[in-house]
């Protein structure tokens, strides 16, 4: 049948050596390279399961008197058609409660493979020329994953997805001179509005999911003309990939990665409940519980703004807010320097050559350094969004517990960084007194793969 098929393509449209180039590309076979797919499998799962839902939600701020029998505490409450409809999605609707919760728990797991793809290729170098205008697309991507999530997170018009959305509307306003146009331009309005929802709905379901499939299609079309790197072993050079083909064997694998994946978050919306907003009541704006916490990926912001310093400057008519130095200038600041680490790296380390072989974390210690700081950065300010509720577990002030991590934000992660220096030196002299080659650690992992496909390399 696939024969078949490709001699209809190459009858009309002379494709017969493109697709014998195609099929015989070879992949890698380290398992970290399946986190990039793990994050396309979820975007895929993300569009089915958001395509099934949108039959059924009203994105709707008009206030509706709600009858039903599935949540009696809130039968005759008066609340926005968005909120009232996810009810009837959740409890009215055949599998809506399966597909909602597997649709919040994809989002959580899309989040966390693309952090860890990230996180695969920056602490193995593979981001270095000629793959730098790789990285700056995959950090937009991982925004753009973030902006998603958030955005649907906040439909429902719950009590505690309201809460979040005064918090981000208030960090709008905080940016200086074009705050107020900000502010109008996501949300319509101050909060509730008679447009936010519609507004959100947009973001969620059009705008960001385009971008995300124009910007995913872009990085997958540059990794096919670049082709993927690899781990030092035997028979691996700069000018060939040592792997799978991609057919049979590893579309078998990625295609068992993705019905994997799939019967995943299944399961999770079967089982495991999440974000049941029928507890939470809602949107009201005066009120607000605790504990209350958003999505972990936006998590270290509202830690941010917790333990951010209340500073506030007057500038003539204009008032930069407490909330702008946390809110907005931390995580530009952050994500800039981010944006520019290739290049940054480059010129430290005074390194311009092309690279095709990934390194091993211990062999660059201050690429190692800085992102196991980030990342202890993050992890401090993730805590943080919780210092309610570990005050309340460990019996002591919230206010002290705020200055606690006030502290630990700016000296645990230099702590990380200077332990991560010293792991990665004493492992580098370790290799150099054993005289063992990072080809022979990969071959003790059972990792050489045993189909070659030549490298081209690309004319300068």
């Amino acid at each position: 049948m696939i024969r078949s098929l490709v001699r209809a393509l190459d009858d009309r449209l002379g494709a017969a050596p493109f697709l014998r180039s195609a099929l015989r590309k070879a992949f890698p076979d380290h398992w970290s390279f399946m986190l990039g797919e793990l994050a396309a499998y979820c975007f895929i799962f993300i569009l089915l399961s958001g395509t099934y839902l949108t039959f059924f939600f009203h994105p709707s701020d008009a206030r509706v008197v709600y009858h039903g029998t599935a949540v009696p505490s809130l039968d005759g409450r008066t609340m926005t058609d968005a909120y009232a409809s996810v009810l009837k999605l959740s409890f009215e609707t055949q599998v809506g409660l399966l597909i909602r919760q597997a649709h919040h728990w994809c989002a959580l797991v899309f989040a966390a493979a693309a952090i860890t793809h990230m996180g695969r290729i920056f602490f193995t170098g593979a981001f270095r020329k000629p793959r730098d205008l790789n990285w700056p697309i995959g950090l937009t991507l991982l925004l753009l994953v973030m902006a998603d999530g958030f955005t649907g997170y906040s439909l429902p018009d719950d009590q505690l997805s309201g809460a979040g959305l005064k918090i981000a509307q208030s960090i709008a306003l905080s940016i200086p001179v074009i705050g107020s146009w900000v502010a109008w331009l996501f949300f319509g309005g101050n909060i509730p509005s008679t447009e936010t929802t519609n507004r959100l709905f947009a973001i969620h379901i059009l705008f960001v999911p385009l971008a995300l499939a124009a910007l995913l299609t872009l990085h997958v079309a540059i990794l096919w003309r670049q082709k993927h790197t690899q781990f030092p072993g035997e028979g691996r050079r700069e000018n060939n990939v040592k792997g799978s083909p991609l057919w049979p064997t590893y579309t078998v694998k990625s295609l068992a990665l993705m019905m994997g994946t799939f019967g995943v978050l299944l399961l999770l919306g079967g089982f495991v409940q999440i974000n049941p907003i029928w507890l939470y009541g809602p949107y009201v704006p005066w009120t607000v519980s605790s504990p209350a916490q958003p999505d972990w990926y936006v998590g270290w912001l509202d830690g941010a703004l917790r333990v951010g310093p209340p500073l506030a400057i007057h500038l003539g008519p204009y008032t930069i807010s407490a909330l702008f130095w946390p809110g907005v200038a931390l995580p530009a600041v952050l994500f800039a320097v981010l944006y520019a680490w290739p290049w940054i790296e480059r010129a430290l380390q005074r390194d311009h050559a092309e690279h095709e072989l990934l390194q091993f974390p211990w062999q660059n210690p201050m690429r190692t350094a800085f992102g196991v700081a980030v990342l202890t950065f993050t992890a401090m300010l993730l805590l943080a969004g919780s210092d309610d509720i570990q005050a309340r577990m460990l019996r002591i002030s919230v206010q002290q517990l705020a200055w606690f991590y006030r502290i630990a934000v700016w000296v645990l992660p230099l702590l990380a960084a200077a332990i991560a220096v010293r792991i990665c030196r004493e492992l580098q002299a370790r290799h150099a007194y054993e005289g063992d080659h990072p080809a022979r650690v990969v071959l003790k992992r059972g990792e050489e793969g045993g189909y070659e496909e030549e490298r081209t390399l690309i004319p300068r």
